[in-house]
């Protein structure tokens, strides 16, 4: 079976100043439709640049990336944008809610780009946050919730577009240990529900709540397996906590 997000011996370089650092170096990996997958590593590991990646944010320096089976290095701008719109859902670790519109109107954000029709959009939004156990508060704003009510949120408007890979970048950064086990568990819930989830870590106590991790050291996959195998037990060099990279 084909995997649904695949990277076969993928480069990144960037240059800066006369140096060539290699973010993502030689790196294969794939992951299967309804994996919960965590890429865990400290900052300058390349797990932000893997999510740029598979987010078709940013497209490899060399090798290949299939997402459902499309090589996204060949994609133009315009068609990068189009695969996002289609396949990916994202959870980012600030939010990225507009404060002016209501909870519905931000949900509705991605279906307005797709072009989908107003009273499906309204219906699609409304469905979305009752599950994530906001549907009372669908006129309220930003501002009126709680840190992880606006990652909720967040969590709506990535599945709203019923994407087919959920897409989440430190979605914990940002909150409290309680809180942040409230949006873990909506992500394994979903997990539950078939959904394929692709969370971004530089906290192994986080990346173990997945059920695979793939750990970054140096732009190099360095552990690939159980998230609870014994060798999935966080290095010294790999424990250190960073931003992203």
């Amino acid at each position: 079976m084909s995997a649904l997000i695949e990277f076969r011996d993928v480069c990144k370089h960037y240059k800066m100043g006369g140096e060539t650092i290699a973010a993502a170096d030689h790196i294969s990996m794939g992951i299967q439709k309804g994996e919960f997958v965590a890429i865990v590593g400290q900052s300058g590991s390349g797990k932000s640049t893997c999510m740029n990646i598979i987010g078709c944010l940013d497209v490899p320096s060399s090798g290949t990336y299939l997402l459902d089976g499309r090589d996204v290095g060949q994609m133009d701008k315009n068609e990068l944008a189009e695969i996002r719109n289609e396949l990916l859902g994202f959870i980012f670790q600030q939010y990225n809610l507009l404060p002016k519109l209501t909870l519905l109107e931000n949900v509705e954000v991605p279906m307005m780009y797709a072009g989908i029709p107003m009273a499906e959009r309204h219906e699609r939004a409304r469905v979305a946050l009752e599950l994530v156990g906001l549907g009372g508060k669908l006129r309220h704003r930003p501002s009126q919730l709680s840190g992880g009510q606006q990652q909720r949120v967040s969590v709506a408007r990535a599945l709203v577009g019923e994407p087919a890979v959920i897409l989440a970048d430190e979605p914990t950064g940002a909150l409290d240990s309680h809180t942040s086990r409230e949006v873990l568990n909506l992500l394994q819930q979903l997990h539950r529900a078939g959904n394929t989830v692709v969370l971004i870590t530089h906290d192994n106590s986080i990346a173990v709540q997945a059920q695979r991790i793939i750990r970054l050291e140096d732009g190099h996959v360095v552990y690939d397996g159980d998230a609870h195998g014994p060798e999935a037990v966080v290095t010294p060099k790999a424990a250190g906590m960073g931003g992203t990279a």
